[in-house]
């Protein structure tokens, strides 16, 4: 069986987007003008290693046995789509366009899976340890949220790492760490289904007959995607320092203890909320995969570019912590950190205005 998939966000969402049209789904993404001109006339093209293999495979949508077309929030029909995917970074859902098409997506009952490294609120409801009313204030636009059935929100954690390069046209994008999507079931079958069905698919389609990395995991633990937090509090976050902005490699290796420290700390706040160890990434193997992040977090670019927002994973887990009694003097740190700079890009916009 096909599906229709519909994904809002065309720079990591073209990742996921390619997984599932060699798999023989109809995809649409939701972009910029600009974005969806370039996706309609030439496709999309995503590189990346292969192992054993030198050099990228770039990967044609054309090429697939799947129908991909891009398009602006205006005029979209949530109702047409079987599966909605949340790749948008947290602040762009309260744009103009996008935050009346989030509303209408809410409002159609159409199942969806974030891959954003900030869990939608409506995906925390799910866990019964948390109370979300003290969370809100880690959104951009917590309202946005309000319309959503926690039954019909997962979470898909984006692990794999990939970027558009400067110098290329805006349909390409390149992978630099080829690790898989890993994804929360639904509370119901009926929708779980829809993910183990892309799942099986992902996992035996070809291209050119090379088996390609990045597959969807579908686990029925509602814990496995918060996996990312401690990599993002020991790496992502950590590239952000007083003097500007890191490597995340450099974040995490330069001082190894002090970033297991905090890795080892947000694990134990997972596993306080309910997960198991298990469910969990060991930093050893966040630690190796570090060594190839040569590049500072998204998070520290936007932030250091003049971004006035940003994800705020950082608040999002003092947040949760204080919920239960922890505390951790680096990611308090880190908060202040952002806190400044973003005061600072929102002076400095307000100014120039």
């Amino acid at each position: 069986m096909t599906y229709k998939i519909l994904i809002l966000g065309a720079s990591y969402g073209s990742l996921l987007a390619t997984k599932l049209l060699m798999g023989g789904h109809t995809v649409k993404l939701v972009c910029l003008p600009a974005e969806a001109d370039a996706i309609n006339t030439n496709g999309t093209r995503v590189r990346m290693p292969i192992k054993g293999r030198e050099g990228l495979l770039e990967i044609d949508s054309r090429k697939l046995p799947g129908k991909l077309s891009a398009d602006g929030p205006a005029g979209i029909k949530p109702a047409d789509y079987d599966l909605i995917a949340l790749a948008m970074q947290e602040p762009q859902y309260g744009s103009p366009g996008v935050r009346e098409l989030l509303d209408a997506i809410a409002k159609a009952k159409v199942p969806c899976m974030s891959i954003m490294n900030m869990p939608p609120l409506p995906y925390l409801a799910r866990i019964k340890e948390l109370s979300i009313e003290k969370l809100r204030s880690c959104y951009t636009q917590p309202a946005v949220w309000d319309s959503f059935d926690p039954n019909l929100m997962t979470l898909c954690s984006p692990d794999p790492q990939a970027f558009r390069p400067p110098e290329e046209k805006i349909n390409v994008l390149q992978v630099r760490l080829p690790t898989n999507f890993k994804s929360a079931r639904f509370p119901a079958e009926v929708h779980t289904k829809i993910l183990r069905d892309l799942e099986r698919d992902i996992e035996t389609a070809r291209f050119d007959g090379l088996e390609i990395p990045v597959k969807l995991k579908v686990h029925d633990s509602v814990f496995v995607p918060l996996a990312k937090w401690a990599m993002l509090m020991a790496g992502n976050y950590r590239c952000i320092t007083r003097e500007g902005m890191r490597p995340i490699k450099e974040a995490v290796h330069a001082n190894p203890e002090a970033s297991r420290g905090v890795y080892d700390w947000v694990v134990k706040l997972c596993v306080s909320l309910g997960a198991d160890e298990k469910d969990l990434v060991p930093f050893e193997k966040y630690a190796a995969a570090a060594n190839g992040l040569a590049s500072p977090s998204s998070a520290a670019r936007a932030l250091y570019g003049g971004a006035p927002n940003i994800e705020r994973v950082d608040r999002l887990v003092q947040a949760v912590a204080a919920q239960k009694g922890m505390r951790n003097e680096v990611i308090d740190e880190v908060v202040k950190l952002v806190d400044a700079q973003l005061e600072k890009n929102r002076l400095a916009k307000k100014a120039a205005a």
